[in-house]
């Protein structure tokens, strides 16, 4: 086997992994896979007979590459806004999704990647890499151009946002949070606002992201009050048409749902549930990115 051979083989053997790095860090299923094209085309043409510590260096190439992304994003003013839902990894359950599984190992929620995207590129790849990956901040460092130190201090400032984001930890009971999920749109069908509000938490929050083509449809809503009254009047119509039909999912490790408008993908609908109430909905219904995921 030529070097070129085995490197390839090397990188294969640790995608799902360097994956689960990249879509932590971006929040994006496409990104994720083009960063790891592009460090697969940085590695093809590095030495590596030298390398000590082969799955190290790939997460750290993978990982600059990311945080080039995220500094390009920012140059081109694309700021996340309130009403955007990072991707979705989705998973029906009983059926067996390994790629996902890696993905989702330490159970990365979408309330989580939401506050990633507040963070700044250096704040997150501190936070992910050290937090959620355990990496040496001398590393670290060299990655973002700072001290060791100064590394500490960006994942310390990332750790205290994602720590005053929620009030609590979420509930990790799957069959309680798919009762409360299956109340919810049992509430909403029927436009019962006493109901949706009894399941609401005090700080709910409600992001629905339409991208491009449906801009208009793109909101973030805060407090039990707008959130029952939007769930009751907006999601009513919907599900009580003919052609609805909702498929329970695990949507980033929780219980979920999705909308089907017929045999098409209409939402991605994502809950992280505290103390029995629901804190967040996190709502996908961006025709572009709904139309590029694969489903069981």
């Amino acid at each position: 086997m030529g070097d070129d051979d085995w490197l390839a083989q090397r990188f294969e053997e640790h995608r799902q992994h360097l994956r689960a790095v990249a879509y932590r860090m971006l929040g994006s299923h496409a990104e994720a896979d083009d960063a790891l094209q592009d460090a697969w085309l940085r590695v093809s043409r590095a030495d590596a007979s030298e390398v000590e510590n082969l799955g190290g260096w790939l997460t750290t190439i993978v990982a600059r590459v990311c945080l080039n992304m995220l500094r390009s994003r920012n140059t081109r003013h694309e700021v996340s806004l309130d009403s955007h839902v990072p991707d979705p990894v989705v998973r029906i359950p009983g059926v067996s999704q390994p790629e996902d599984d890696a993905v989702l190992a330490d159970s990365v929620g979408l309330a989580l990647l939401v506050v990633l995207d507040t963070l700044t590129p250096a704040e997150r790849l501190a936070f992910v890499l050290h937090d959620m990956f355990d990496m040496p901040f001398d590393e670290i460092a060299s990655m973002t151009g700072r001290s060791p130190g100064a590394a500490r201090q960006l994942a310390s400032r990332a750790r205290q946002r994602v720590k005053g984001a929620a009030p609590g930890h979420p509930d990790t009971d799957l069959a309680r949070q798919r009762q409360v999920v299956d109340a919810f749109f049992a509430a909403a069908r029927d436009g019962d606002f006493d109901a949706l509000a009894a399941l609401l938490h005090p700080d709910a929050v409600l992001r629905i992201d339409g991208g491009v083509r449906l801009a208009a449809a793109s909101r973030a809503l805060r407090g039990k009050a707008a959130v029952s009254r939007q769930a009751g009047s907006g999601l009513r119509p919907l599900l009580t048409r003919p052609d609805t039909v909702l498929r329970p999912a695990l949507v980033n490790g929780a219980a979920g749902m999705l909308v089907l408008r017929g045999e098409r993908l209409g939402a991605v609908v994502g809950f992280t549930i505290i103390d029995g109430g629901i804190l967040e909905i996190d709502a996908l219904s961006d025709p572009e990115r709904l139309d590029a995921m694969v489903l069981p």
